[in-house]
């Protein structure tokens, strides 16, 4: 009988009907190599996909931020300056800071309508035309365009020539600022911090700082300070642009002396004083160099004049006074007054003359080179 051989039960592989669970011990096989994969993966691709896509976001949003709300423009203004804008019927707030940053009065638009809803002002402010310093106090801009135009107009006019003194008179009439309280805040020592031409100022004085000029200060508040700093920042902007330097070059070349920013205001303050005509300054100039280079005193009778507010008599002429250029060497201690641009012009520029003398005969300078001549000139 043939004998059927049979495999052992041990090796006989049975199919797991499909749909059925596998075995525990192939489940947690599985589940333990799957673990081993999730953590041998690195996290580092997927944290600079999320940053670049951050990035781009950012990047986006803020172009699109930039577009909806652009930066504030910021306009160049230079202070000082008197500048005449008309504000139309029915202007806005926000018509009103286009004009005063066009006309450039403020800097930045939304300082002044930021004020203006500070002081909900904003159907307060009047039509009309107005004269407003530039860089002007934005609240006081809106108080003056809430009185309306030339409701409250302060204007003030210092003529070529004036001293400080008679400055403080001019203010008084002009705004009501009495000459006291003018002459107390008028001292260098208050300003040259924010004008450091002032350094080389003696005395404490502001004599010859004071740009003449007429100014409208609508737009301050009408105090000393005030006043004095329109003045300064005037100076600053007119004389301060000047090329001072090269003009006292020239001078030492031509005279071999030396000449500080400071002489020069000083002699144009004599110049001022002294001229009768424009055609006088650059030879009174030529004249008191050419006495300095010979090392003669400058004999000016105005400088007397300064402290004694007269003629000078003849004991002042030989009074022992710093003014009394009669006695003292060179130039006074300060200048005697706020000389004019073209009396500093002069300054800067001297004739080329070899005159140490002039004489006013009541129509006309005469000039002269020698003593003999000067006499002459004096019917002597």
């Amino acid at each position: 009988m043939a004998t059927k051989h049979m495999r052992s039960s041990a090796h006989t592989r049975t199919r797991r009907p499909l749909g059925t669970a596998p075995s525990p011990r192939v489940a947690r096989a599985r589940t333990h190599r799957a673990r081993r994969e999730r953590r041998t993966r690195s996290p580092l691709p997927k944290l600079i996909l999320v940053l670049v896509a951050l990035a781009l976001v950012g990047v986006g949003g803020c172009q699109a931020w930039q577009r909806l709300f652009p930066p504030e423009e910021v306009g160049d203004v230079t202070p000082g300056q008197v500048v005449t804008v008309t504000i139309p019927d029915g202007s806005g707030t926000q018509d009103i800071a286009n004009i005063l940053f066009e006309g450039g009065i403020i800097a930045k638009r939304s300082d002044f309508t930021g004020e203006v809803k500070r002081q909900d002002a904003g159907a307060s402010m009047k039509s009309g035309t107005y004269d407003i310093v530039t860089g002007a106090n934005v609240a006081d801009i809106v108080r003056l365009l809430v009185s309306g135009p030339n409701s409250n107009a302060k204007k003030l006019t210092v003529p070529e020539g004036l001293t400080v003194s008679q400055t403080a008179t001019a203010v008084q009439t002009a705004l009501g600022i009495s000459t006291d309280d003018f002459l107390a805040q008028a001292k260098a020592s208050n300003y040259v911090d924010d004008y450091p031409f002032l350094s080389s100022a003696q005395n404490d004085s502001l004599e010859g700082f004071l740009y003449p000029k007429t100014y409208d200060l609508s737009a301050t508040d009408g105090s000393a300070d005030a006043v004095i700093r329109a003045m300064l920042d005037q100076y600053q902007s007119e004389v301060m642009s000047l090329d001072l330097a090269s003009a006292e070059t020239g001078i030492e070349s031509a005279y071999g002396i030396t000449m500080s920013d400071y002489d020069i205001i000083n002699m144009a303050s004599i110049i001022e004083k002294e001229a009768h005509s424009d055609d006088d300054r650059p030879k009174m100039a030529s004249v008191m160099c050419n006495r300095m280079k010979a090392g003669m005193r400058l004999q000016s009778d105005v400088t007397i004049m300064y402290v004694t507010g007269r003629e000078p008599t003849k004991d002042d002429l030989a009074s022992q006074s710093p003014y009394n250029t009669y006695v003292s060497q060179g130039l006074p201690p300060t200048p005697i007054c706020s000389p004019s641009m073209a009396s500093i012009k002069a300054a800067m520029a001297p004739a080329s003359t070899n005159y140490l003398y002039w004489y006013w005969n009541g129509s006309e300078t005469v000039f002269s080179e020698t003593f003999e001549q000067h006499q002459q000139a004096q019917g002597s």
